[in-house]
């Protein structure tokens, strides 16, 4: 299926011209027709020569409606732009035009129609003037007369030519369906219509109200008035669903891909046609069939700022149009660049910034994202449409960028030589004090860090981090290695200070094996295996709480001398809680630890 919206001023023969081509009348409600006049959507299709089914979205050409227009033509690729053989070029086909070509549609046919009132010629003339300086530039071009039928079999090939020309859309991309009406049906519910123009709708699936995030599911499914199981882009869709009353939603909303879609409220945009400066401060936005004020804040010619009187779902990529409603004016359309942008807060901030979008304009949106960013998961990006650049260091679905990591990496070195000056007994710094004091927001980055050259002299053992000290002499590692092969029997049997002066380990040998992560220095004298106080932990949690030192001392297996010690680093590194008592309870949450 194809999907094409008419466009052209009012009384210029837009819904004769589809009644004439599908049998179907566009006009749906009684004063339409009563009138005349196209006041709303109206929808009709037929099948083209070439097999392909085509759907029409007509939309009113009076000035009063062009918000109506802005609906119907914001989700589609192709239009039909009809100007009258009486009357030739009007003001609502150059508003009209304007907003295509904010929009930057491409495909299209002009019509000239009523040539059965006038000679063609010269509104055609006009019309391929108007439209050579727009992006319908060198459309076909074929005069009909809605009412007489001639013409009709030229638009017809017109149509069937330019359904294979339009771009064919991604079955598999995230789904976000501007609605353009919503009704309630007896004995069916809330059906809502709207253009699919990516992705993929199944009976069954669940999508999410973005304005709301009410979670609603697609009841039933019909396209071109035909019951269906799943419709493809592009496509006229209208869905049957369950979960919300059809007052619940409104023209503009959005049912989205759960998690697939960021909200925002303040973009960065690229001008298409206007310079910022010039543009007035208070617009209208348009995008698919949504609308809302927005506040301009120029950054630079080319670029600006727009704050969103209410949230959209938008991506990177996206094409909207700027609107002054009150003159009647289509200033400009915008592409945007950024869909969370940095806050601009020091003199000279904007005018930064501006430097820094046009400088990134040709390069790959996700890469210019996750450098500003350093730290993001995956969701992150696709939400705001753009893809993970395939140089990005990976860690499950979170993503640091190379030189964010090599800056968290300086940064380690820096927190643990400074904590080794400060604490020389300590063997440096948990990993989880690590992640907290460098912002990293997941322990599944440090290992990241850990493989960056920066970071060659940082040891990672028992869930410690430490700076590599020297190297160890033979009779140093030899007598290290028999008091670990001992400790790794008797666990909370701390070496007295006698077995040390046997094996030839005076303070500066252990603290170096310390320093090296070879032992746990828990207090003065008192040295242990690495990841003794996790193993303490689980052991004491064995006890019914609280509990004594003595039962601590017990269930370890050692002496007061090693007990109490170990109780009070324990509790200093957020394993235990020292109860006012002198008891001692196990804490359920991992420490805090420095």
């Amino acid at each position: 299926m194809r999907v094409i919206a008419t466009a052209g001023h009012v009384d210029h023969g837009k819904s004769t011209l589809i009644h004439a081509l599908t049998g179907i009348q566009p006009d749906r409600w009684t004063e339409e027709r009563r009138r005349g006049l196209t006041i709303d959507l109206g929808f009709a299709w037929r099948e083209l020569p070439g097999g392909e089914r085509m759907a029409f979205v007509d939309v009113p050409g009076h000035q009063r409606f062009v918000r109506n227009m802005l609906a119907g033509v914001g989700e589609v690729t192709g239009v039909l732009f009809v100007v009258a053989a009486d009357e030739g070029w009007m003001p609502q086909s150059d508003e009209h035009l304007r907003a295509l070509h904010a929009l930057r549609v491409r495909h299209g046919v002009l019509t000239v129609t009523r040539s059965d009132l006038a000679d063609p010629l010269p509104a055609l003339h006009q019309a391929r003037r108007r439209l050579s300086e727009s992006s319908l530039a060198g459309v076909p071009e074929v005069v009909v007369s809605g009412s007489t039928g001639a013409g009709l079999g030229e638009l017809t090939a017109a149509l069937d030519d330019l359904a294979r020309r339009m771009p064919t859309p991604d079955p598999d991309a995230d789904v976000r369906l501007w609605l353009d009406r919503s009704f309630g049906v007896h004995g069916a519910g809330t059906v809502v219509t709207a253009t699919l123009s990516a992705g993929t709708l199944t009976r069954g699936d669940e999508l999410v109200v973005a304005r709301t995030g009410r979670r609603v599911t697609i009841r039933g499914l019909q396209s071109l008035g035909e019951e269906r199981e799943a419709v493809g882009a592009p496509a006229r869709a209208a869905l049957n669903l369950r979960g919300i009353r059809s007052e619940e939603l409104d023209r503009g909303d959005a049912l989205l891909t759960p998690g697939a879609w960021r909200l925002t409220e303040c973009v960065d945009v690229l001008l298409r046609d206007s310079r910022a400066t010039e543009l007035p401060r208070e617009l209208g936005m348009h995008i698919g069939a949504a609308a809302t004020p927005v506040r301009v804040r120029p950054l630079g010619h080319e670029v600006a700022r727009l704050s969103l009187h209410r949230a959209l779902p938008l991506r990177i990529g996206d094409t909207a149009l700027l609107r002054d409603a009150g003159r009647h004016l289509v200033p400009t359309g915008v592409r945007v660049l950024d869909v969370c942008p940095p806050a601009l807060r020091r003199r000279g901030a904007a005018a930064a910034r501006a430097a820094e979008l046009r400088r990134n304009r040709d390069r790959p949106a996700g890469a210019v994202l996750l450098e500003r960013r350093g730290v993001m998961r995956a969701p992150e990006l696709r939400a705001a449409g753009v893809r993970t650049p395939p140089w990005a260091l990976r860690s499950g679905d979170w993503l640091l960028a190379p030189d964010a990591r090599e800056d968290y990496a300086a940064r380690l070195v820096e927190l643990l030589d400074r904590s080794h000056r400060e604490h020389p007994m300590d063997d440096g710094i948990t990993e989880r004090a690590a992640l907290r004091r460098l912002g990293l927001p997941h322990p599944s980055l440090l290992p990241l860090v850990l493989d960056s050259p920066r970071t060659t002299g940082v040891t990672a053992t028992g869930g410690r981090l430490r700076l590599r000290g020297p190297e160890l002499s033979e009779h140093v590692r030899e007598g290290v290695a028999a008091l670990r092969e001992r400790l790794a029997e008797r666990p909370f049997e701390a070496p007295t200070a006698g077995e040390l002066r046997r094996l030839e380990l005076d303070t500066e040998h252990l603290g170096a094996a310390s320093r090296a992560g070879e032992l746990l220095r828990v207090a003065e004298g008192i040295y242990l295996l690495p990841g003794a106080l996790r193993q303490a932990r689980d052991l004491l949690a064995r006890l019914p709480e609280p509990f004594t030192p003595s039962q601590a001392r017990e269930v370890l297996g050692t002496s007061r001398r090693v007990a109490v010690p170990l109780l009070e680093r324990l509790a200093r590194e957020g394993y235990t809680r020292r109860l006012p008592d002198g008891t001692h309870r196990v804490l359920a949450a991992p420490p805090p630890e420095r």
